[in-house]
């Protein structure tokens, strides 16, 4: 063999040699004898992310419950040192009736201005804002030692609401035809929503936040507000002649508004995002409050026309069962104890206020208070921050 052959030979054993090592490489023996611990896992599906909520607002805590924060006895560093007490601003008396659970008794009579409508937990939790409809003003009510305190003037105030990031307040100014914008501490306006309906009164938030569905009770129809922009996006007329809505609950998983009709006698289950038609739940006669229960597996609906209260199952999407009171009565508005334990509610055209215990549905006080008694407060409440009402919490 020639020198020349000799070298070619050796080249090509070389050759052959690094491609026999690189076939017998131990990457290539791990993947024929089984993944190594250094494989990488298989990629997994990234869920998308959250839609962001309204600017400033306080995180949601649970998807699958809006109502998380609001458990029983969950009360806030701000107002665990209240004494808790039930607010109840009576129509016709032109005053505030305050009345100790304990003992079921009146404890003291706050004179306010003319015509109070609904006792409201301010956005802070630290101000309860008695609205003085006829009276054109607010007067605050200071629920660390109960004491009335200053009163500030601002127009038609039948309700009072608040943004979810505690930015503004939103006045319901029935007969003026209006929501109002304002700051949440100062009140001063800072922009006025003309509305084409009649008699704007309840509300409630997305949980997001972003929108907030609006109850128009003298002309039967409904609102869907943009939050941020402070304008109406929608407006539809409930498919029931003579509807007057009332109060707006959002279901815990936040796909439901519920909205009262006493005219109706039944609540509208409204799709929110998509503003379409609502179907309507029959609950009783006059039916007037939506009131979620602290485990958030109930709410319970006021019949003013009946003297019942309808207990809605939120899982099931029907009426649970129903309670009605000894001798009648006419439940409207109110609330639900820190402990979960006691439904408070008002009795408007009997000058009394009904305490119900909310595992057997039974009646435990009847307190007789002023004259036309309304949106009762009872403080404090379990959750992060006021939305307003007579205490919508998150």
């Amino acid at each position: 063999m020639s020198s020349s052959t000799t070298r070619t030979a050796a080249l090509l054993g070389g050759v052959l040699l690094a491609a026999l090592t690189a076939c017998g490489s131990p990457a290539d023996k791990a993947a024929s004898d089984g993944p190594s611990e250094a494989a990488a896992p298989p990629a997994k599906p990234v869920a998308p992310p959250a839609p962001p909520g309204l600017p400033g607002m306080p995180p949601v805590l649970d998807a699958k419950n809006v109502y998380a924060a609001d458990g029983p006895g969950k009360l806030s560093p701000t107002v665990k040192d209240f004494p808790s007490r039930v607010y109840v601003p009576n129509t016709n008396s032109d005053t505030v009736s305050v009345i100790d659970p304990a003992t079921y008794k009146v404890i003291e009579t706050i004179p306010v201005g003319r015509q109070p409508q609904h006792v409201v937990p301010s956005w802070d939790l630290k101000t309860l804002w008695v609205n003085n409809d006829v009276g054109d003003s607010l007067t605050a009510i200071d629920p660390a030692t109960g004491k009335a305190g200053k009163t500030v003037a601002v127009s038609d105030p039948y309700n009072l609401y608040f943004t979810p990031n505690g930015t503004y307040s939103i006045v319901m100014a029935s007969m003026d035809r209006e929501l109002v914008f304002r700051d949440a501490h100062t009140m001063k306006t800072a922009k006025t929503v003309p509305v084409s309906c009649a008699g704007v009164n309840h509300a409630d938030f997305s949980a997001d936040g972003r929108y907030f569905i609006v109850s128009c009770e003298f002309s039967g129809e409904l609102l869907k507000v943009d939050t941020a922009k402070m304008e109406v996006v929608g407006q539809q007329k409930l498919p029931f002649k003579g509807a007057m809505p009332q109060d707006v609950k959002l279901s815990p998983d936040g796909s439901t508004f519920y909205i009262a009709d006493m005219m109706a006698n039944g609540m509208w289950v409204l799709d929110g995002k998509k503003f379409t038609t609502p179907e309507l739940l029959p609950t009783g006669k006059g039916t007037h409050g939506l009131y979620v229960s602290r485990d958030a597996k109930e709410m319970y609906i006021s019949n003013r026309g009946e003297g019942s209260v309808s207990v809605f199952d939120f899982a099931q999407k029907k009426l649970a069962k129903k309670w009605r009171l000894p001798n009648g009565g006419s439940p409207d508005m109110g609330g639900v104890s820190a402990d979960g334990k006691v439904l408070w509610l008002s009795g408007r055209y009997d000058a009394e206020v009904y305490a119900i215990d909310t595992t057997t549905g039974k009646q435990l006080a009847r307190i007789p208070v002023g004259s036309g008694p309304h949106g009762l407060a009872v403080y404090p409440q379990p959750g992060r921050y006021s939305l307003g009402h007579t205490g919508v919490f998150r």
